[in-house]
C-alpha cells in the first residue's frame, strides 16, 4: 500500500515508464549511489530489486573491469526507464565534494522527468543542505515501517507496465 504522498511522488515516474516502454533494451531502473554503499544498502537494494524481477542497471555488475566508468554510467542512463538515487550519509558527503562521478549522474537525472530520491539513514532535511534540487524532488524514506523490501517492492510495482498503483484506502 502506497501513501497519499507516495501516490503523488510516484505517479509521474510511472508515466514515465509507460512512454519508455516501447523503446527496446532498456533496464527498468538506474541505480545511482555513493562509492562506500556499492557492497552495502546499494548491493541491498539491487538485489531486492532483482528478486522483484526488476532489471537494475548496477555500476558493481555493469561495468567491466577495463572499460569507461562515465562511458559505461552514461550508456545505462540512456537505456534505463527511471533513475532512482539511494540518498545515504556518504552520497551526502560525496555530493558535497567537488567532481564526485554520482554528482554527474545526478545532474543527468535531474534533466528528466525520470528520477525517485530513496533516503535511507538520512533524512530529506539533511539533503536540502547539501542539494536543495535534489531534495526538492519528492521520494520514498527507508525505515522502520517502511523497509527497503517495501520500498524495493513499490518501486518494482512502478516499473511494471501492467496495472496500476495500487492506491490507499
Amino acid at each position: 500500500m502506497y501513501s497519499p504522498a507516495e501516490v503523488q511522488t510516484l505517479t509521474p515516474i510511472r508515466d514515465t515508464v509507460e512512454k519508455r516502454a516501447p523503446l527496446p533494451d532498456l533496464r527498468d531502473i538506474f541505480l545511482c549511489h555513493a562509492w562506500d554503499d556499492r557492497q552495502g544498502s546499494a548491493k541491498q537494494l539491487h538485489d531486492l530489486l532483482e528478486a522483484q524481477g526488476v532489471k537494475v542497471w548496477f555500476s558493481e555488475k555493469d561495468v567491466a573491469l577495463g572499460t569507461s566508468l562515465l562511458r559505461e554510467i552514461d550508456r545505462g542512463l540512456a537505456k534505463s526507464r527511471i533513475g532512482i538515487v539511494l540518498v545515504t550519509p556518504a552520497l551526502l558527503s560525496r555530493l558535497d565534494s567537488e567532481g564526485a562521478i554520482s554528482d554527474k549522474e545526478l545532474s543527468v537525472l535531474l534533466s528528466r522527468d525520470q528520477l525517485v530520491p530513496i533516503a535511507y539513514g538520512t533524512t530529506f532535511e539533511a539533503l536540502r543542505n547539501v542539494s536543495p534540487m535534489l531534495a526538492s524532488r519528492s521520494g520514498l524514506t527507508i525505515t522502520a515501517e517502511n523497509t527497503m523490501a517495501k520500498v524495493a517492492a513499490k518501486l518494482a510495482e512502478v516499473v511494471t507496465v501492467l496495472g496500476p498503483i495500487a492506491r490507499t484506502a
